[in-house]
């Protein structure tokens, strides 16, 4: 008898040895997740802005004109770097401006440089032509609204102008100092 307590107490702490190895080997489960940090991937190409065509129409003079804007990636100018070092392609921007009878009243390519003389030089040297788009008729003039500024999508940095085409045909730049675009800052250029 003595023999099987022995086998008994033998078995007993084989057992409680066996579940005590087994249980250090486990790993305590958490809810902690551990994810490694996503790398941001920067395009190693230089960056192209979206391309656009956009016509609005306008009564101007008695009649109704058709204003329209067609942004286009600029290869041919040189590309801009951000702040990060990223490069961005310039953009061109044609606006049109068409009679009632479809005959051409305006049109003319604009690039960053026809607003060389309103624009800081960061923006001159970091930032592209960003859009022009119709405001409004007042009197004997179409203005439009342009902005240039950084390239970055998520950034809101740029430089409010606006540009009067008057009934003749010339046309004025000056940079927008107002929110609502009322009056126009140091229109006296033209070009």
């Amino acid at each position: 008898m003595n023999y099987l307590k022995n086998v008994i107490a033998f078995s007993l702490l084989l057992t409680i040895i066996v579940a005590i190895a087994s249980s250090c080997g486990r790993k305590k489960s958490s809810n902690v997740i551990i994810a490694p940090k996503p790398e941001v991937v920067k395009p190693s190409a230089p960056v192209r802005m979206s391309e656009y065509t956009h016509s609005d129409n306008v009564e101007w003079l008695g009649k109704t004109y058709k204003v329209e804007v067609i942004r286009s990636v600029a290869d041919s100018l040189p590309m801009v770097k951000d702040d990060q070092g990223m490069k961005y392609f310039d953009n061109m921007i044609r606006v049109k401006v068409i009679r009632p009878d479809g005959t051409e009243f305006f049109n003319r390519l604009f690039s960053k440089a026809a607003f060389k003389d309103y624009i800081d030089d960061n923006t001159r040297n970091h930032g592209v032509l960003l859009g022009v788009v119709l405001d409004k008729a007042e009197g004997d003039n179409l203005i439009l609204g342009a902005s240039v500024g950084s390239p970055d999508i998520l950034s809101d940095e740029y430089i409010p102008l606006l540009i009067t085409i008057s009934r003749m045909g010339n046309v004025s730049i000056a940079r927008d100092s107002h929110l609502d675009s009322e009056e126009p800052q140091d229109a006296d250029s033209d070009i």
